[in-house]
């Protein structure tokens, strides 16, 4: 009878490790079954979300599933992603950012998550070049008269940023520089609220994301006065590039891209990379997009392991240039 009842336990015991070992990929297999939460870093209107929301239009209709986004501002981006960075493992929490709130954000600030092991590469999304625009007040100035402006009249500009510590902050100091001017940054909690006061006129310019500065410029509310990268934009073929307009060299490129917490089934970024590509293979999508100055990555470029590589590299190449920027926080 002892021997019975042990054979009897042993093979519930079993049967129970089974259901514990096949209960994970089950749900991955029926996954989603509920409305996903994308957390944005920064304020409605930017970049960020306006990408967010072309995306998971798309998304929606091939996973079957509405995405909640929610956009949540302050400490440049660090509560969104670290609101990720501590969700379960699931797939209903996710995070999309950029090289300014997942990558020289770590070169920056005291975090209490690992930026290079706190999330899941799912997909990279888009990527463009800043575009240097100036408050219409600035009159007819192209690049090189504004430089020229800046020089006279040392401290007495303002550029708008994303934030303290953001790339389009990174990129005012680069500008700096390389130019040799002086003037002073006023932070926001994402690129739209800096883009409302430089059509009211309250700061001087800004180094902002295509996606946010292309709309105002085609509107006539800011003035373009260059492409921070090698090529035009289609979206504005008379723009100059800054080889072109005589600041050869500066180039900075902002990417977007969507992450899992780090854990999330394999199975699960599967799907969600699935609908991603799908996305951004539609003609609409890209159309959308490049009216927005951004650019679809190759099929190639558009895998997990690739947008690895890609945060890895990039955080190899911003966290010293943030660190010995000597950026303080306040």
């Amino acid at each position: 009878m002892r021997r019975a009842v042990r054979l009897i336990t042993s093979t519930f015991a079993i049967g129970t490790i089974l259901v514990c070992h096949t209960a994970s990929p089950a749900r991955a297999q029926s996954y989603p079954t509920k409305p996903i939460s994308l957390i944005i870093p920064f304020a409605v209107g930017g970049s960020n979300d306006t990408l967010a929301r072309i995306i998971t239009e798309r998304m929606r209709v091939t996973l079957g599933q509405p995405f909640v986004i929610e956009n949540i501002t302050g400490a440049g981006g660090t509560i969104a992603v670290g609101k990720v960075a501590r969700a379960g493992p699931d797939g209903y929490t996710l995070s999309l950012g950029s090289v300014s709130s997942h990558v020289i954000n770590g070169g920056i600030y005291p975090l209490d998550y690992d930026l290079a092991k706190a999330f899941a590469p799912v997909a990279l999304l888009s990527s463009s070049p800043l575009v240097i625009v100036a408050k219409t007040a600035h009159g007819d100035k192209n690049l090189a008269r504004f430089i020229d402006w800046l020089k006279a009249n040392p401290d007495k500009a303002w550029q708008g940023t994303a934030g303290v510590g953001n790339i389009t902050h990174i990129a005012g100091i680069r500008f700096q520089q390389q130019t040799g001017t002086r003037f002073g940054f006023t932070p926001y909690r994402g690129s739209a609220p800096a883009s409302q006061d430089l059509i009211a006129g309250r700061i001087d310019f800004m180094i902002d994301p295509a996606a946010t500065a292309v709309p105002p410029i085609l509107a006539g509310t800011i003035m373009a006065l260059a492409v921070a990268g090698p090529k035009r934009l289609p979206s504005l073929p008379d723009l100059p590039t800054v080889d072109e307009a005589g600041l050869p060299g500066f180039h900075i490129t902002i990417w977007n891209a969507i992450w899992a917490p780090a854990g999330t089934p394999r199975p699960v970024i599967d799907k969600l990379n699935k609908a991603i590509v799908a996305a951004l293979a539609e003609s609409a999508v890209q159309k959308r997009l490049s009216e927005l100055g951004q650019n679809v990555p190759p099929a190639a470029e558009q895998t997990p392991e690739s947008l690895g590589r890609l945060h890895a590299q990039e955080i190899e190449r911003w966290w010293p240039i943030a660190k010995a920027a000597g950026i303080k926080l306040e």
